[in-house]
């Protein structure tokens, strides 16, 4: 039976002064006048409301001991998360040379502060991005013109040319590319310029070319992050992910700086980079090394015709700003990897949001056991604490019954000649992130500090939800050089709220169960639904259920587990919500230390159908007194079906559900998690749904399409497959012809045209000159 908390009196105030007189006429039978005049009653009403409150105040007894009851169980709340961005700095104004700022810089956005995870070298040069794209339909006049141009010009037949115009991509966030779908060489081309105050001559450009020997072009990449899955095998902790498969090449000049005369065609020489992180999966920095300055320059006997042609840089129709041009950099993807960038900034830095504390003087050492001090800021980012007790280092560990004894004695039990055993650390202290308490050992399991001792502690700390600030909103730094401009161009991420006390005390029945470890279905669901950072939707936990081995159902993969996860936002399909990489990478280092070693766990995105539905109805005309417009019925109609399909549970509903047997396969049928996995879309439960609208008098018909476009009166789903309602079309009569439901295609055909030839691409000249 549930545990309910026991109320010690709940007597008013009234019922006390009627109770002391019931035992008035009992115990003092001489007191006659007990009207509201006489002064005995008075003080009877007097000493009843201060018991009243007396009472009031007892009863909340059972709740202060509950808690500190909880607080004795150890049930930790989570910290929340720092938020994180990607900043670039700008040399406009400041000294023509290369600046190199530290790692742990301050930058802020207003009263926010964050920090640089690395250092960067501050170029003082301009960037400008380009991409080859194709002409899609150029005129055939103009066509036949470049080909006997350029046929002219080299004395050999050339095939068709591929005409492109140089596009520049100017990253602000709004606009993705694709390197193999948008760029005619799968190439995004970075010109390194002189800044405008600079004099456009080659004597600046060796100048700074000799500046530029050796440094390292910090660039910033964002991706257009897409639906992922991710997978953590059994025995194997989640590395990072420190790799590009991003291609980083500069021309390849021979000391002479001519092209040859025979196969005049561009080389490229690979530049070494260091990526922080694979940014094709995530944001990150490429720290390319640049070479020496002989390496750094152009062709200098480059004809007009070949400016752009084939694998030469872009041409450049600003002949201003193709004089500034120092060298070019290209950035290639394998054509078997999807290059999509939505950002890319030159001297850039990853920073993350924290403020920093130094030495903050805490409350001197009692000599007491279980000393705890409580610091000024919270939530604490846990690895960045340093506590010192009398100058000395003391280290922070997990669990104080890991610690040893602060004077090591002999176990009296041993045997003589017995090896000692193993010394564990006594110097060390707990840390309670949240609450930002600092707890001490009781002398047998950690030390204590002696009495009087000094204690002091540095440590970052961070404010949650506060810190995913908007584009532009990170551009001060206080301790940057004169001339140095920082800015975040696009906003930043991952920053949540500590958990709240009334949150974390849902999780304490769960938390005594698991322990923080995942063990059973319910294990899984309760704890990946408190990562913090993420926004989670929906979390359907399929014990013994391998994702790879294709039909497999629950039971067939002993010590696997997947989770079907659904963020609770998406603003690209905000009816088909997928996770992105970012999300899953979230969820996965919370998990990956709180699962069994044995475990092997699949993290995957829903596997969405699309459906299409067109219904035919009639509207009722009055509903009581209510006149009906048939346009809110029909756009009712719409919302309800709508609703129906919905992969999320409805607004409102808890997103934790009752405890699943370990090898249960959920198979939810009331809704409560949105659509359940694996049932079939009919096509009577679309008229149902239909029919319960107010309005709806009766429901003519209703059509149901799949992917083979073809009317069918049930859809099964398997799997991970949820239906995604690819559109709706509702009429007054019949069902609409299918042509009128929005996005309603027929399947493309294969397209079976031969492939191309070999070309060579050719830069269109504008007519007129913007």
């Amino acid at each position: 039976m549930p545990l309910i908390v026991p109320v010690l009196d709940n007597r008013t105030q009234v019922e006390l002064i009627d109770e002391v007189q019931a035992r008035i006429a009992v115990h003092t039978p001489e007191w006659t006048n007990r009207l509201e005049s006489d002064p005995g009653v008075t003080l009877i009403e007097v000493f009843a409301f201060l018991t009243e409150n007396l009472l009031y105040r007892s009863n909340f007894i059972p709740e202060r001991n509950r808690l500190k009851f909880l607080s004795l169980l150890g049930v930790p709340l989570y910290e929340g998360a720092a938020a994180r961005a990607l900043v670039t700095f700008a040399n406009e104004r400041g000294p023509r040379q290369p600046i190199l700022l530290n790692s742990d810089l301050e930058v802020r956005a207003d009263d926010v502060p964050y920090r640089t995870d690395i250092g960067v070298d501050v170029l003082p040069i301009e960037t400008r991005f380009y991409i080859k794209r194709k002409l899609m339909k150029p005129d055939p006049a103009v066509l036949e013109y470049y080909r006997q141009l350029y046929t002219s010009f080299s004395n050999d037949p050339m095939p068709t040319p591929i005409l492109y115009e140089t596009v520049p991509f100017i990253p602000r966030g709004t606009e993705t590319i694709d390197l193999g779908r948008d760029a005619i060489d799968s190439s995004l081309w970075i010109a390194l310029l002189l800044r405008s105050d600079t004099p456009a001559n080659e004597e600046s450009k060796k100048e700074m070319r000799d500046k530029l020997k050796g440094r390292i072009l910090s660039l910033g990449i964002i991706p257009q992050l897409s639906a992922d899955s991710r997978r953590l095998a059994p025995g194997m902790a989640l590395a990072p992910d420190e790799t590009s498969l991003l291609q980083v090449q500069m021309p390849d000049i021979p000391e002479t700086g001519l092209l040859p005369k025979i196969g005049r065609r561009p080389q490229y020489m690979t530049l070494p980079v260091t990526p922080t992180d694979d940014v094709l999966a995530r944001p990150g920095i490429l720290q390319i090394t640049l070479p020496s300055a002989e390496k750094m320059r152009l062709w200098s006997n480059l004809e007009p015709l070949e400016s752009g042609a084939g694998d030469f840089p872009p041409s450049l129709e600003d002949t201003a700003l193709d004089q500034r041009v120092i060298t070019w950099i290209r950035i290639t993807a394998p054509k078997s990897v999807k290059a999509r960038l939505l950002w890319v900034g030159a001297n850039a830095a990853t920073v993350n949001q924290r403020a920093l504390v130094i030495d903050e003087r805490l409350p001197d050492g009692t000599g007491e056991p279980d000393q705890s001090i409580t610091l000024a800021h919270t939530p604490v980012i846990a690895s960045s604490i340093k506590l010192k007790v009398n100058g000395d280092t003391w280290e922070r560990i997990d669990d104080l019954f890991a610690a040893g004894p602060e004077v090591a004695t002999p176990n009296p039990r041993n045997a003589p000649g017995s090896p000692p055993p193993p010394k564990l650390p006594s110097r060390v202290f707990a840390l309670d992130a949240e609450a930002g308490t600092v707890r001490f050992g009781d002398g047998t399991r950690g030390a204590r500090p002696p009495q009087g001792a000094t204690v002091r502690v540095t440590y970052h700390y961070s404010v949650g939800r506060r810190g995913n600030v908007g584009p532009e909103a990170i551009n001060v730094g206080p301790a940057l050089p004169a001339g140095i401009q920082v800015v975040n161009t696009m906003p930043a991420w991952g920053g949540a709220d500590r958990e709240t006390v009334a949150d974390g005390e849902k999780q304490i029945t769960r938390f005594v169960q698991h322990r923080d470890r995942l063990v059973t279905a319910a294990d899984f669901e309760t704890i990946t639904l408190r990562t913090p950072g993420v926004e989670i939707g929906r979390v359907d936990v399929l014990p013994t259920y391998n994702p790879e081995l294709g039909s497999s159902e629950g039971g067939d993969a002993p010590g696997a587990v997947t989770l079907m996860l659904i963020p609770r936002y998406d603003p690209v399909n905000p009816n088909a919500p997928m996770p992105d990489r970012l999300f899953m990478d979230a969820i996965c280092k919370h998990i990956d230390d709180r699962r069994l070693v044995t475990t092997e766990v699949f993290l995957r995105p829903p596997d969405y159908k699309p459906v299409w539905v067109s219904i035919g109805l009639n509207v009722a005309p009055r509903q009581g007194n209510v006149q009906l417009s048939t346009a809110q019925v029909i756009e009712a109609v719409k919302v309800a079906v709508t609703a129906f399909f919905s992969p999320l549970p409805p607004p409102g509903m808890p997103l934790l559900t009752e405890g699943t047997p370990l090898f249960a396969f959920p198979l939810p049928s009331d809704g409560s998690k949105g659509w359940p996995l694996r049932k079939p879309v009919y096509r009577q439960e679309i008229s149902a749904v239909a029919s319960r609208v107010p309005g709806v008098l009766l429901v003519n018909g209703v059509m149901l399409f799949g992917d083979a476009r073809q009317d069918i009166g049930e859809i099964p789903m398997s799997n991970l497959q949820l239906p995604y309602l690819a559109g709706i079309a509702v009429g007054i009569g019949a069902p609409p012809d299918p042509s009128q439901i929005p996005g309603f295609t027929q399947p493309a055909a294969i397209d079976e045209s031969p492939v191309e030839p070999s070309f060579v691409a050719v830069p269109v000249i504008p007519e007129e000159c913007a």
